[in-house]
């Protein structure tokens, strides 16, 4: 998908063209945003920010009473108590969090292959001057002709599945709530998780977390898994049973794992996770491209202004 469509550009200019006698308050909850969404919403709005860099939740919280709109640049729960702060003047809160499929399916890919190929391990082989070499050394797994499995088809779902395009895979499964028309535009199969994990040789994790979500994988479903089967969580950690994981990789119930996502985060120095060779561990870097953080920033400011005006939003949630 293109991330500034020709659309949201002309609607700019509309919603800098509407009449207003004041200008709106806005709590914008992290300094470091990209300018290219702060300078739009300045052309009609005066922008608070927190001192600190990253402002702490208690922080924020103090700022919000009395303002008009938030853009919540962070991963702070936004719930209620946000929402009673900020009656009765609050209209509109959106998330910097929209826009990233492209820079996180790029990633998925990346850490599909990484894992896959043992790219961790064989690094680690060099480090430790266990470089054996030979034709039956450190050989990792194919992608050609094999089975895909994606649990959550939406939007980055579904770009993973294009990527996946230029592999030549022999089929791609995916499961969720229900069937999607995109599945079929994309040539995936809608079947359900059990028979999606017995069957996938790589599984990709791009669900929202909640109630239903977390721990989907864990002892239970990993065990249903090929042994030679590669996980890759591009999702939120708590999707994931962590110390089940472990598990499942020191013990050979799957082949590896590729995580961008983990818990806690930060990750600690000393996690169990960082001493496998199998695990490949990246901080959170999936929308961490400069032109995605930039529109996500502008997108996160025109859904602000949009429902401070009252008109829809162009991401609402659920996207």
């Amino acid at each position: 998908m293109k991330l500034i469509p020709l659309l949201i550009l002309f609607e700019i200019s509309l919603i800098m063209a509407s009449d207003t006698d004041w200008r709106r308050k806005i709590l914008v909850t992290n300094k470091e945003t990209p300018e290219e969404g702060l300078k739009i919403l300045r052309e009609k709005c005066d922008l608070i920010f927190p001192e600190s860099v990253p402002a702490t939740r208690d922080e924020i919280l103090k700022l919000i009473p009395g303002v008009d709109g938030i853009l919540w640049v962070g991963h702070y729960a936004l719930n209620g108590e946000v929402l009673d702060l900020g009656m009765p003047t609050l209209k509109s809160i959106s998330t910097m969090s929209a826009v990233l499929s492209d820079a996180v399916a790029d990633e998925a890919i990346g850490l599909m292959i990484a894992a896959g190929r043992r790219f961790h391990e064989g690094r680690l082989k060099i480090e430790n001057s266990e470089w054996a070499g030979g034709p039956q050394w450190m050989l990792g797994q194919d992608i050609k002709a094999k089975t895909i499995g994606i649990i959550g088809l939406g939007q980055i779902g579904q770009t993973i599945a294009k990527r996946l395009k230029g592999f030549d895979v022999r089929r791609i499964l995916y499961s969720g709530r229900k069937p999607k028309p995109e599945g079929d535009k994309l040539g995936a199969k809608f079947v359900p998780q059990t028979e999606l994990l017995k069957g996938s040789d790589y599984v990709f994790l791009s669900v929202p977390l909640n109630n239903s979500t977390r721990h989907m994988i864990n002892a239970t479903t990993l065990r249903e898994m090929k042994r030679t089967a590669v996980l890759i969580n591009v999702a939120r950690g708590e999707i994931v049973d962590q110390e089940a994981l472990v598990a499942a990789l020191k013990d050979g119930t799957i082949f590896a794992a590729g995580l961008d996502v983990m818990t806690p985060e930060p990750l600690p120095a000393d996690s169990e996770l960082l001493k496998l060779p199998n695990s490949v561990i990246v901080s959170h870097l999936g929308s961490a491209t400069r032109r995605t953080r930039d529109d996500m920033a502008v997108l996160a400011a025109l859904n602000v202004l949009a429902g401070i005006d009252g008109s829809p939003m162009f991401a609402p949630y659920p996207y």
